[in-house]
């Protein structure tokens, strides 16, 4: 059992682009495909995010940053350039984590099509500084990793 996440940079990994300059009210939006590469189909699939560097940005549940992942049926369309991405699809979306604070365990994946070997998820993750952030969130770094844990299928007669 393997999951993988696309190449590192592309379109299809977007996750390590940083964003600067983020006011109250700004979304950062990032593609990337989830992709099951192992033999096996899965249980499931979970998301658990810790700050590498921490700050209010990720410590404040309310008022730091708010994060949503959805999926499209079709790899997202990117416009804009580093670090203003933003994605559009052409095919069906459905959310695959509603909209919460960023820092979290175990967060379970919704709608996800890789929970079937061989299958690919095209992704997109947005976060939103909410507008109630105040002048205190001015100037503060904070580094989120994304660590993604499948679960094995049950077992099955063969």
């Amino acid at each position: 059992m393997t999951i993988a996440l696309g190449s590192n940079g592309a379109s299809t990994n977007r996750l390590n682009v940083n964003a600067t300059g983020v006011a109250s009210g700004d979304t950062m939006q990032r593609s990337f495909d989830l992709i099951n590469q192992g033999s096996l189909d899965l249980a499931s699939i979970t998301l658990t995010t810790t700050a590498t560097t921490s700050s209010q940005l990720d410590t404040d549940a309310t008022n730091g940053l708010q994060m949503a992942i959805d999926r499209c049926s079709t790899a997202w369309t990117e416009s804009g350039s580093s670090p203003a991405f933003t994605y559009s699809c052409s095919g069906s979306t459905s959310t695959v984590l509603a909209q919460r604070a960023v820092i979290g365990s175990n967060l379970a994946l919704s709608n996800l099509g890789s929970l079937t070997a061989g299958a690919t998820d095209h992704l997109r993750l947005t976060l939103t500084l909410p507008s109630s952030a105040d002048n205190s969130f001015e100037n503060l770094t904070s580094t989120i990793q994304y660590s993604f844990t499948g679960t094995q299928r049950a077992a099955t007669n063969r």
